[in-house]
């Protein structure tokens, strides 16, 4: 495993990190035994980074994590989760110092701890980046001890850039991958420059990038790529990225001929993440523990070459970027 300055925390980090959104809620049933399995593997693997929120599985994530924490006695392991999903509805008004403490001591529940290792805004409305006071009372919360650093995680390039601009920002989750280009233009650089730490998040595409779909797949009731293709619930851009499924598959077909030798299609799409040295860490879910096992392997292969790399920019060029290159 690579691990990787996450930025002034001073923490580092597996560059394959762990997305607990799956074995939380929203990406069909994964029981208990099998979480808990797919967890371990991922210590046994390498990996000290878990990303989670308070919203998965109304909690479920974080406690299963608690409990890996306490089966891992010894281990390094560095816990981020969101806050601010919660609020229904959820709006830029509910981001207050009154809710987010309230969520911040839930979390500190959940997570059997005295102080979060890295909170994060969970996605919220654009208003709150332009909410000083906000950033103001997460620094309260901070100098109490309840959290130990703060980040954000944003749907749009134009949120992360205003988020940077609050000093003790140390974090910024957004989706970057192969569907997902446009924050290694603008945003990378200026997050290098103030040292911040860069969570790859949707870094498959919802799975889209594993090759493993076709134009048959079907998707359980309880699956946001069932239920959230056009934006029914949450932002459209959580699922597929955004991008249109048969344009998605498309693109998978021609980006798969590409792959080198020995890779699996996720290997690529990660090992495609890591080519981006802005970027701390990619944070790939998984239901079980072969899963996580081929997301490891990702950062074990050789860089990419440079007409790979040109190659997967013309492909999104000319099928991607016209659907989500300005929308986000």
């Amino acid at each position: 495993m690579e691990y990787r300055s996450l930025g002034r925390t001073g923490w580092n980090v597996s560059a394959i990190s762990f997305g607990a959104w799956a074995i939380g809620a929203d990406w069909g049933s994964v029981d208990e035994d099998t979480a808990m399995e797919t967890l371990h593997k991922a210590v046994d693997l390498g990996i000290n980074f878990f990303d989670t929120a308070d919203v998965y599985g109304d909690g479920r994530s974080e406690r299963l994590i608690a409990r890996l924490k306490k089966e891992r006695p010894g281990e390094e392991i560095v816990v981020a989760t969101k806050a601010g999903r919660r609020l229904n509805p959820h709006t830029a008004a509910g981001y207050n110092r009154e809710n987010l403490t309230a969520f911040i001591e839930r979390s500190l529940r959940n997570l059997e701890t005295d102080s979060l290792d890295i909170v994060q805004l969970h996605c919220p409305p654009t208003d709150v980046y332009y909410t000083p006071e906000l950033f103001a009372a997460l620094d309260d919360l901070m100098a109490q001890g309840k959290i130990k650093h703060y980040g954000v995680s944003v749907e749009k390039v134009e949120e992360a850039l205003k988020a940077i601009a609050y000093p003790n920002v140390k974090t910024v989750q957004i989706i970057f991958n192969m569907f997902r280009l446009r924050p290694s233009e603008l945003f990378f650089r200026e997050a290098q420059a103030k040292n911040v730490g860069i969570l790859a998040r949707v870094p498959l595409a919802s799975g889209l990038l594993t090759g493993k779909f076709g134009q048959d797949s079907q998707f359980a009731a309880n699956d946001h790529r069932h239920y959230n293709r056009h934006g029914e619930a949450f932002d459209v851009g959580e699922t597929f990225s955004g991008v249109d499924y048969a344009t998605g598959l498309q693109a998978v077909n021609e980006i798969e001929a590409l792959k080198p030798a020995g890779m699996t299609m996720a290997q690529f799409a990660l090992r495609w993440i890591l080519m981006f040295e802005a970027v701390t860490c990619a944070i790939p879910g998984a239901k079980r523990p072969s899963q996580v096992q081929d997301n490891a392997a990702a950062a074990d292969f050789p860089p990419l070459s440079p007409e790979t790399m040109s190659a997967i920019q013309a492909i999104y060029d000319r099928l991607v970027r016209p659907q989500v290159h300005q929308r986000w």
